[in-house]
């Protein structure tokens, strides 16, 4: 295949008289529009900074479209308010926290886990990465959450030295080989918060709170295998964590740690369940003399299997709660019991729960001091109707970090465009309930457009969209109560189509393969070539917000018969554009999506051809609406006896008081009849200079009609018959645009819907041409997409009407189905030659076409797109 592909081009008004399609003489070069360079670099960013080993750039900037390859170079820029998002990935790194948010405005490093999908940062199936993984030294208002950290051989996974109001929320994490602590806080770090967080270390401990740590808050954790250890660290909360260790001390306060704060806790220390060979080794909280004053514990519950006391407190082991509530005067709602805890597999995320008559549900102390919104796993606090409620609060909170929830049930996905909003704007909404009572209800939604990068994680039901371009707007949905721990099956995309409204632009040249124009050298195109138009900027609008532009095509000196194909940029159809024979010179209106910036031209003859192209106006998310009507009348030179247009003659037609005075452009079928001579008719805005576009090209004695889409002028355009001779202008209107019109286009690739030699579209005909004077009915194209709640319906469809085969002269017209059929004609044609049209029709019940003709034809219809009514 030849493929031709050049650079974007610039816009060269028309301007001058015309040929038949115009100069064929090189434009003047024009200056390229002047384009504000992106604003890049991460302190350039307002919220959100992206990361993401799959889709990062060398140069990447943190924005969405180029994000960092690691989380260092976010870490390194980031800023107070920003949110540093690190998508799914296995990030192999160090990653050194050197900069802070502000109390107010904390910069969060938030890792974005879905189903199946999570992002892993350290020694993970490497032996690369050494060292301590998350170094948090020296810096203030820092949260890190949702990270699975693999640590290295030796070293500590997640440090926090000499820093305040540092949160560690959510994190799983595995120390490596002989680590000697999963988190370690140390120097006069303080207000450092450790919560929903899952650590597994064998040699050291789970968590170290050093000398110097103050007002350090643990909370909602799960700490396997090893516990916590503090030592000279005044202020210390406990609350709802499950320490899950084999043989080993729980909790540890130890030195001079007053004033701690110890409820909710499940203290299992024999996580093997069976009694330790040194019992002594497994107590489940030790708190020294001075770390006892002021400190206090309540709630918490004890697995007695170890053989380990369950308090050691100032210097005392008290074998039972019994005789330490009898010493102390606390603990009086502690538990000894088997917690009934199992391990639940959730790939490298997992975690403990309790199950089914585990004294540990509903009997929490729901005010205890640091106490979360949520459980571990982000889910709420559930009643289980088969326990007795002994908690305080509602009583419905469990011990542990872990709560018990019964079945859940979740909404199917309903995706809509946004009533009231923006063209583009689509809501996306779900939804899961329990069947147990709950405090609140709580889940986590994911959410994902199709065409974009990344899953949105949220604790919202709904997500709303903006789109960059119209047609179908597909979303995802993942509901979880595990925090995204248990993967569950793909569920397929539910979705909904957005419109763009039309932006007119004065007739514009951006293709002539005789001048160059859109192409570097003069030539035609050669038999099944192609040539890719790049689309660049229009009105400031780049080519990745334009849905569609909407090009007058002309054929001029092909050496044979065939049909020119318009598709969106590489992408192919068979569908065509426009239809000629040798020697011929033929335009056609063509609405195109396009895609990877371009739009393709494809010569479907064998022979060569020029094409030109006149770039009529575009499809993005700004400009007007649409209006359909039934094929209309305004003008016909011909009514009682007028006078036809005379050669090089204007004729100016007025829409005032008959359309909106905030019209903006209108389209209409123009049909010359009678030509004295061949020429061009164009049709533009009144009160410019006639361009060198060609609207319709016409021979001596032909009739023959062309759609045209045309901005208006204070409510007024002209029609310019370039020609020597005289001319008759018959023209029907199809439909306007305005600022106040609701309708909008939905683009598609070029589909064949009708056609009569196939029994396409017509069910229930068998492949056979029309009869004479037959009307046959049809049905638009809409989105396959499902939908839910319904996909919009089409009010009127675009495309591309032909006639082939016909065995004498006719006229095609197409109208509302249903509806009364107006003196309109789409195509006009003659016996035994290939004709084309594009057509807006409005739909009613379907689409009608009226074969009005004595003789039999084949008909074809190409669609090109839909409109559709706003949201309601």
């Amino acid at each position: 295949m030849n493929v031709r592909r050049w650079a974007e081009f610039t816009l060269v008004p028309l301007i001058g008289g015309a040929a038949l399609v115009g100069p064929a003489t090189p434009a003047a070069a024009v200056p390229a529009p002047v384009v504000a360079a992106p604003v890049t670099g991460a302190a350039a960013a307002s919220g959100e900074l992206h990361v993401s080993e799959q889709w990062c750039q060398s140069s990447g900037d943190g924005s969405e479209e180029r994000p960092f390859c690691t989380i260092s170079e976010a870490a390194s820029v980031a800023g107070p308010g920003q949110t540093v998002l690190v998508h799914p990935g296995e990030y192999q790194e160090n990653v050194r926290f050197t900069r802070s948010g502000t109390e107010s405005a904390p910069i969060i490093f938030r890792a974005v886990n879905v189903n199946w999908q999570m992002a892993r940062v350290g020694r993970y199936n490497t032996a690369a990465v050494s060292g301590t993984i998350l170094d948090l030294t020296g810096v203030h208002d820092v949260t890190v959450e949702g990270l699975v950290v693999f640590g290295a051989p030796y070293a500590d996974v997640v440090t926090v030295r000499d820093s305040q109001r540092v949160r560690l929320d959510k994190l799983t994490v595995e120390t490596g080989a002989y680590g000697p602590n999963g988190v370690r806080i140390s120097g006069v770090s303080n207000r450092v918060t450790l919560s929903r967080t899952f650590v597994y270390n064998t040699h050291g401990s789970s968590v170290t709170i050093e000398p110097g740590v103050t007002d350090t808050t643990v909370t909602g954790n799960q700490l396997d295998y090893s516990g916590l250890a503090a030592a000279d660290a005044p202020r210390t909360t406990i609350t709802g964590n499950t320490f899950h260790v084999e043989c080993r001390q729980g909790i540890q306060l130890a030195g001079r740690s007053p004033g701690a704060s110890i409820r909710n806790n499940i203290v299992v220390t024999t996580r093997r369940r069976h009694v330790c060979t040194t019992p002594a080794d497994a107590v489940g909280i030790r708190v020294s003399a001075e770390s006892a004053v002021g400190s206090s514990t309540d709630y918490n519950l004890f697995d007695p299997t170890s053989g380990g006391v369950p308090y050691s407190w100032a210097g005392t082991d008290h074998p039972t709660l019994a005789s330490f509530v009898a010493a102390t005067g606390q603990g009086t709602h502690d538990l000894s019991a088997d917690p009934k805890i199992a391990w639940v597999s959730g790939m490298d995320r997992g975690y403990l729960e309790t199950g089914d008559g585990s004294p540990a549900r509903d009997s929490a102390d729901a005010n205890a001091p640091g106490g979360l919104d949520t459980d571990m796993l982000g889910g709420s606090f559930a009643d289980d109707p088969a326990v007795v409620n002994t908690g305080t609060g509602s009583g419905y909170r469990d011990r542990g970090a872990v709560e018990a929830r019964g079945p859940v049930t979740q909404d199917p996905l309903r995706v809509e465009r946004k009533v009231g909003a923006g063209p583009f704007d689509v809501v996306a909404r779900s939804g899961a309930h329990s069947a147990w009572p709950v405090e609140r209800e709580r889940s986590q939604y994911a959410y994902y457009l199709t065409g974009q990068r990344f899953w949105r994680v949220t604790d919202s039901a709904t997500a709303e969209y903006t789109l960059r371009r119209a047609g179908d707007a597909c979303v995802q949905v993942q509901v979880s109560q595990t925090d995204f721990r248990l993967p569950k099956e793909y569920e397929g995309p539910v979705c909904t189509q957005v419109g763009a409204r039309y932006v007119p632009i004065p007739p514009t040249r951006v293709l002539d393969t005789r001048a160059p124009i859109g192409v570097s050298t003069a030539g035609p195109v050669a038999g099944f070539g192609t040539i890719e138009l790049p689309i660049g900027i229009i009105g400031g609008v780049r080519d990745t917000d334009i849905s569609a532009v909407v090009l007058n095509v002309t054929v001029t000196q092909p050496t044979s018969a065939g049909f020119i194909s318009v598709s969106p940029g590489g992408e192919s159809s068979d569908a065509s554009s426009v239809n000629f024979v040798a020697g011929e010179t033929v335009p056609n209106q063509v609405t195109v999506p396009v895609r990877n910036g371009s739009v393709m031209l494809r010569n479907a003859g064998s022979g060569t051809v020029h094409l030109v192209a006149d770039l009529q106006g575009f499809y993005a998310a700004t400009g007007s609406g649409f209006a359909s009507v039934p094929p209309t009348r305004v003008l016909d030179t011909r009514d009682s006896g007028g006078a036809p247009i005379p050669a090089k003659g204007t004729r100016t037609l007025d829409f005032s008081g008959r359309l909106p005075a905030t019209a903006t452009a209108v389209v209409l079928s123009v049909t010359v009849t009678a030509p004295t001579t061949s020429g061009v008719l164009t049709v533009y805005p009144y009160g410019s200079v006639a361009p060198a576009a060609s609207s319709l090209n016409f021979v001596a004695g032909q009739t023959i009609p062309n759609l045209v889409t045309v901005q208006l002028s204070n409510g007024e355009i002209n029609i310019f018959n370039n020609s020597s001779g005289t001319t008759h202008v018959v023209a029907d209107l199809a439909g306007w645009f305005s600022p106040e019109a609701t309708q909008t286009f939905v683009p598609m690739t070029p589909k064949r819907i009708v056609d009569s030699r196939y029994s396409v579209g017509l069910p229930g005909r068998t492949p056979a041409p029309l009869a004479a004077r037959e009307t046959v009915r049809f049905a638009p194209f809409r989105s396959e997409a499902i939908c839910n709640p319904a996909c919009p319906a089409p009010t009127a469809l675009l495309g591309n009407v032909t006639v082939t085969a016909p065995t004498t002269p006719g006229v095609l017209t197409v109208h509302p189905g249903g509806g009364q059929r107006p003196t309109a004609s789409n195509v006009n044609f003659v016996a035994r030659e290939t004709a084309s049209n594009a057509a807006v029709v409005a739909v009613g019940s379907g689409v009608d076409l009226f074969h009005n003709s004595g003789g039999t034809s084949h008909v074809i219809v190409d669609q090109a797109g839909y409109f559709i009514a706003a949201a309601s």
